[in-house]
């Protein structure tokens, strides 16, 4: 009687499996709230405000994810988190307008937007969900509008 070895059908199977972890960007996430320069909690004092800005350490955010945000109900000008970004961006990895969950969307639309789709037209794909790592729902939302279009199922 011929043994036979055991046979991995998934591994030969013509099923992709996209394990979103893959695409989960290791930096670390930061909040910054634009309400501790806020003058008695209700306006940004324009002066004040750029002497900070020229005058802090960025290069503290080397290669973090940072989240800009206001916590108070004030009325923060639109240059201000443009300023404070201009003195991220040559340090942080990325920087967005909004709460962390903002910027867990941001990193996993830029990640996912690089999947070479051809190599997946017309194939059944799989995704892998529960892992170690916190994939949020909106980067399983992300990946089946990318997906839909092209695989089979």
């Amino acid at each position: 009687m011929e043994e036979k070895g055991i046979i991995n059908r998934v591994a030969n199977s013509p099923i992709v499996t996209i394990d979103l972890e893959d695409y989960y960007h290791k930096g670390e996430r930061l909040s910054y709230d634009i309400a501790q320069h806020l003058y008695q909690g209700l306006i940004l004092k324009e002066k004040d405000f750029r002497a900070f800005v020229k005058d802090h350490d960025w290069s503290q955010y080397k290669e973090k994810n940072i989240a800009l945000f206001c916590s108070e109900d004030a009325i923060v000008p639109t240059w201000a988190y443009m300023l404070l970004t201009t003195r991220l961006q040559p340090y942080a990895n990325k920087v967005v307008f909004g709460s962390i969950d903002v910027l867990e969307y941001a990193l996993f639309k830029e990640s996912l937007s690089k999947i070479d789709l051809k190599n997946l037209e017309n194939r059944p794909v799989v995704v892998k969900g529960c892992g170690d790592l916190p994939v949020p729902e909106s980067a399983f939302v992300e990946l089946t509008f990318l997906l839909q279009p092209i695989v089979r199922s």
